[in-house]
């Protein structure tokens, strides 16, 4: 095993605080007291590999001026097989057992019961193999819990269906694997106030990178960056993230040990290679492999749209050059505080010609602010270069959208505008009265599939010019496709992790492009059939 040869106190350590090494040393000594209990290693004695010592001198070590502890928030993010199961273990023993807490309550908290109780069989068998703490510590399998008799402290395993229980008095929480939270709710009822009658809780977060940036762990995450990269300053938060910069080329084995601090210990280069290999030969493997191999945040466990070859179909693509054209609209109208998204297609004029696109988008003026920091998406910056649209007031103004179309009318052919049947019955009406064609159109598989696939087809060809819209590649980027057995696709809003109401406005204006072409005569679904991928 590596050995830490010369340690520096943490960058984040307060100006009121100290190191010290003895209580540092203390927390060091009692876990490489315990043994690994699985695979090559179990049995062996539990010596802390660099990156796993520092953190626990870091977090055990630095001291407030009163002697408790200065942190009480430590996450860590790191990709799998790392040893993240046997630290979490060894921290939610030492909180338990070893740091002279009386009556000690130490919670392990998952998504379920079964996630939580990796942990704690993990903490069980380094119990029963360390005889000093096997002779002063019950282990209750039933309940998942374990209760050292000196302090009658315990640590207790909770799922996310316990977050109703209320009247915790926490001096630890370990929570394993927090991109998995369902929501925040067991999060907040853990640390929110219920260590407050503890001198020094711990919440132990460790994890690896999601896919939800909805999610509480991706709110952490976030400040976790913040602190790390000097935006925030919180002396009581300990961020620790493992894992591969988004410009990194994660097909590069320096990219894989820069995430991986345990490669060549816990897990072999050959299996990363592996899995890289596998990747790059099905492209649907990539995402799970930055996510669970580089611990990037991808945007969904399975991308659809490869975006480096939409990227490649940023040709440029003029309202100028396009007036008067034939073109056919989609519109996916919005919650009233929510993105309305209309896009027009164009279909080409000649054989060999491309399908060009011209978005539109609208959000509420008065939300946007807050939704740039909710959201952590630039609308704020997109509006100020012209790609999105403001109505005033704090919902849509679906009346200036009207108007909006109707000017755009006056410049293009516009043919037909397919809608989305739910919510717009007075859009299209007014629509209507204004002299457009609008045509009802359904978001199951029948109507959504054919078109979908049709996209994917004139991405991969390089046939559709789309100018590279930003808010239409964010959306492209955000889609999450559902399938059915039978092969039929189509955008699933309720997975797809951000707003994806431009892709599937596109989507529609396609269908009636593709439907129609630019005299309104031949369909290719008529001179080719449907397409199957």
């Amino acid at each position: 095993m590596r050995k830490l040869r010369k340690y520096t106190p943490t960058q984040f350590m307060a100006k009121t605080s100290h190191y010290d090494k003895s209580a540092a040393d203390y927390a060091v000594s009692f876990i490489q007291a315990l043994c690994h209990t699985k695979g090559t290693w179990a049995g062996k004695p539990f010596d802390l590999i660099d990156w796993q010592e520092r953190i626990i001198r870091d977090i055990f070590g630095t001291l407030k001026s009163n002697g408790y502890r200065q942190f009480n928030t430590a996450y860590i993010e790191i990709p799998k097989k790392m040893g993240k199961s046997e630290l979490a273990a060894a921290v939610a023993l030492l909180l338990t057992c070893g740091d002279g807490e009386e009556r000690a309550e130490v919670y392990g908290c998952a998504a379920d019961r079964q996630q939580a109780s990796i942990v704690f069989e993990v903490a069980a068998d380094m119990v029963r193999m360390c005889p000093a703490l096997d002779r002063r510590v019950k282990i209750l399998t039933a309940t998942k819990r374990i209760v050292y008799t000196p302090t009658n402290s315990f640590y207790q395993v909770l799922s996310a269906e316990a977050y109703s229980k209320h009247g915790f008095n926490i001096h630890g929480v370990v929570f394993d694997e927090l991109h998995t939270q369902p929501n925040r709710k067991l999060f907040d009822v853990m640390t929110k106030g219920s260590g407050d009658a503890r001198m020094q809780p711990l919440y132990f977060l460790i994890t690896t990178a999601g896919t939800d940036t909805q999610s509480i762990c991706y709110e952490t995450h976030q400040k976790a960056k913040d602190i790390l990269e000097g935006r925030k300053i919180d002396p009581t938060f300990y961020p620790i993230i493992f894992g591969a910069d988004e410009s990194d080329d994660w097909t590069d084995p320096k990219v894989w040990k820069k995430a991986n601090p345990s490669l060549g210990i816990t897990v072999g280069i050959d299996k990363v290679k592996a899995a890289c290999e596998s990747a790059k030969q099905n492209p649907a493997e990539e995402n799970s492999f930055r996510q669970l191999r580089l611990n990037q945040w991808v945007k969904q466990s399975v991308r659809w749209m490869p975006m480096e070859k939409w990227d490649a179909c940023n040709f440029a693509v003029s309202e100028d050059a396009l007036e008067g054209r034939v073109c056919y609209g989609g519109l996916d109208l919005s919650s009233t505080t929510d993105i309305t998204a209309f896009v027009l297609v164009f279909p080409p004029e000649e054989d060999g010609g491309k399908y060009c696109v011209l978005p539109y988008f609208w959000i509420p003026e008065e939300n946007i602010d807050q939704r740039v920091r909710r959201d952590h998406v630039p609308y704020d910056l997109w509006e100020r270069q012209g790609f999105l649209h403001t109505t005033e007031g704090n919902v849509v103004h679906y009346g200036y959208i009207e108007k909006f179309i109707e000017r755009l009318g006056e410049r293009f052919n516009i043919r037909e505008i397919a809608f989305d049947r739910w919510g717009a019955v007075q859009m299209t009406q007014n629509l209507e009265n204004m002299g457009f064609t609008v045509v009802p159109f359904g978001q199951g598989f029948k109507d959504m599939s054919p078109s979908t696939k049709e996209l994917m087809k004139l991405v991969l060809e390089k046939q559709i010019a789309h100018g590279g819209h930003p808010v239409l590649r964010w959306m492209m980027d955000n889609i999450y496709i559902r399938t059915l057995p039978a092969g039929n696709i189509k955008p699933d809003k309720e997975k797809s992790t951000e707003k994806i109401d431009g892709a599937v406005a596109t989507i529609m204006a396609l269908d009636r492009a593709l439907r129609n072409g630019s005299d309104g005569g031949t369909s290719v679904y008529d001179s080719r059939g449907l397409l199957f991928i």
